[in-house]
This record gives structure tokens, C-alpha cells and sequence, in this order.
């Protein structure tokens, strides 16, 4: 692996041409204008020729298997890519996994247009420490973070190795992204930076299971030039305290009060929309009163929304889930 100041995927642009320049030559090209175009030919054609002079050890993550899945908007296509091991916990109690996985899916989508376009979901972490009896990662524990050449050789993958460009990348794979914020951030960066991946921050969505720090934190950084546009989505999965505590042990730290006030102070640029995720669980979250709580959870947002921009719409899109049982699941 090269070293991390050099390696493209966790490097912007001009980044990555300071730190390679004298090192790669492209014809007439030298210094810090022949690394740029190196990482433009990476990134825009897949060709890693000129990284490679700088990065004789650069390479990307195997894929170890493709499944492909058939939709009513055309083929799904989960793939896994192996990423180094890790050592969990210590003494007698450690655990060495010597062989990880990430997992990733394209998600094919038909629009207005009638267009089919791709969406990417990635992984931020092997595994994820937050425990929501739902999900089947949760059983995993968290493993490791992922560093974020990790999270953009996802997209890298999807485009050159699977062959098709997503257009959207949702952060809802494995893991917590707002655990692995740091590196999710910088890999954000470098996803949409024109010089290589150029996907508008409008298309990325960053999703959390409610760590109101991180919400802070991912709010804070919408105020800097270039992220106005970021989305986020929530998974909220339950109508009030009682239920979502048991499903979501992240409740208990902060519950659906905490959470409410950190997205109504969640910055609103743009649309600005916020999407609530919802697993409906049959005979635990999915009744009429259900329904109704949820929706009382969310009018304080939209009415911010529509009192802040003067908008008709609401912000909140409720994006319910079927219960997809994991193994040994209760439900």
C-alpha cells in the first residue's frame, strides 16, 4: 500500500499533485501538472499509469465476488472487496480477523426521464458498533473503521471493475459513518472533487442512526464552501422512546427529543431535505398510531422548513423499509 500522503484515493486533486510532483511524467508533462493529470486520467478513464510512478505500490482492493439481483428497475449489483485485517480488543479476550470484507450495492433507479441511473451504497466500517437488533452488521460488532481510500475505492470499483458510474453514493452500507466521520469527511472530499470522481455534493447522503455529536459536526462542516448541498438521512425505525430503545441502543443515549432538536438546527441550503429512514417491523413499529407518532415527529421539521424558506413542500421524505430478517432474528 503506498504511503498515505501519496495515495490518490485519499487525496484531493491538487492535494495529491503537490505531494507527487517531480515524481510523475507524462509525455511533456513533469511537477505538479503532470501528477494532476495523472489523477484525472485515474479517476475520468480508470488508467493508473501515471499514479503509478508516484505510487509503485498503489492498487485497488480486490473484488471478491459479485452478486447480481433482479429489480423492477433493473439489476442489483452487490459486490465485496478484501481490505486488510485487524486486531479486536486485547489479552486473552483479542480477536485477529486476518481477512476483511467491505460489502457495496448498486442500486439501479428510473427517473422522471425514464432514464436508469445508479446509486452507491458504501461502507464506512467492517462491521458497527452501534447494535440495533435489526440489522444484520450490528451482529458483527465493530471490526474497523475504514480509511477513506477504503470508502472511495468502493465507487472506483463500481465504475471501472462492475462498469457502471453511479450517480448518487449514499453512506448506508456497513457501519456508522458518523462513528468514522474524519475519514468519511475526507473521503466525501474526495469524491467530489472535479478533478477526479465529480460527483456533486448534491448526490452524496451521508446516513446516521442518530449521533446527535456527529449530526453537530456534519452541520458544522454544510457551513464550509463546496458542502452546502450535502443530504442526510436519519434512520429513525420506531415512533417514540419506548420502542426505538429497544431497537436502537443509540436511543438511550440520545433520545427522540435530542435527536429532533439537532435536525431542526441542522443547516437548510438548497432543498435541503432530510430523508427519515423507516424498517417497518410487523407487530412492533407498524401500526396506525405508529404512523401517527412518526408523523408528529416530523411536522416540527417541515414547519421550520417551510417558516425558514418560505417553501410549500415539506422537508422530511419518510422512506419506509420492509423488515429484511437477519439471522437469528427474533421478528
Amino acid at each position: 500500500m503506498p504511503p498515505a500522503d501519496l495515495h490518490p484515493f485519499g487525496l484531493p486533486a491538487h492535494d495529491f499533485a503537490r505531494a507527487a510532483a517531480g515524481r510523475v511524467r507524462l509525455g511533456t508533462l513533469g511537477g505538479q501538472a503532470g501528477a494532476l493529470k495523472a489523477y484525472q486520467a485515474l479517476f475520468r478513464d480508470g488508467n493508473p499509469e501515471g499514479v503509478l510512478q508516484a505510487c509503485p505500490a498503489f492498487s485497488v482492493p480486490e473484488i471478491r465476488s459479485v452478486q447480481r439481483e433482479p429489480s423492477l428497475e433493473g439489476e442489483v449489483f452487490k459486490f465485496t472487496q478484501r481490505v486488510p485485517g485487524a486486531t479486536v480488543g486485547q489479552g486473552d479476550s483479542a480477536r485477529a480477523f486476518d481477512d476483511l470484507s467491505t460489502e457495496s450495492v448498486l442500486i439501479p433507479m428510473i427517473g422522471k426521464r425514464q432514464i436508469r441511473t445508479y446509486t452507491l451504497c458504501v461502507s464506512s466500517q467492517v462491521g458497527c458498533a452501534m447494535g440495533c437488533g435489526f440489522c444484520e452488521t450490528a451482529q458483527m460488532g465493530l471490526i474497523r473503521h475504514l480509511s477513506p481510500h477504503e470508502i472511495v475505492a468502493q465507487w472506483f470499483s463500481a465504475a471501472f471493475a462492475v462498469g457502471l458510474r453511479p450517480s448518487n453514493i449514499v453512506f448506508m452500507g456497513m457501519g456508522e459513518p458518523l462513528d468514522n466521520l474524519d475519514n468519511v469527511l475526507t473521503a466525501i472530499n474526495v469524491l467530489k472533487d472535479q478533478n477526479g470522481a465529480s460527483v456533486p455534493v448534491s448526490k452524496i447522503t451521508v446516513s446516521t442512526v442518530g449521533r446527535v455529536d456527529g449530526i453537530r459536526r456534519l452541520g458544522e462542516q454544510l457551513h464550509q464552501p463546496g458542502w452546502h448541498r450535502l443530504n442526510l438521512a436519519v434512520s429513525l425505525n420506531a415512533p417514540n422512546d419506548a420502542i426505538r430503545s429497544e431497537l436502537m441502543p443509540i436511543n438511550r443515549r440520545w433520545n427522540m427529543k435530542e435527536l429532533q432538536d439537532a435536525l431542526l438546527q441542522f443547516p437548510i441550503y438548497g432543498g435541503g431535505k432530510l430523508c427519515i429512514e423507516y424498517v417497518l417491523i410487523p407487530g412492533v413499529n407498524d401500526s396506525q398510531q405508529h404512523a401517527r407518532e412518526v408523523a408528529e415527529f416530523v411536522e416540527p421539521l417541515n414547519r421550520h422548513y417551510m417558516n425558514q424558506t418560505d417553501r410549500g413542500s415539506a422537508r422530511c421524505m419518510v422512506n419506509l423499509i420492509p423488515y429484511n430478517p437477519r439471522r437469528n432474528s427474533p421478528w
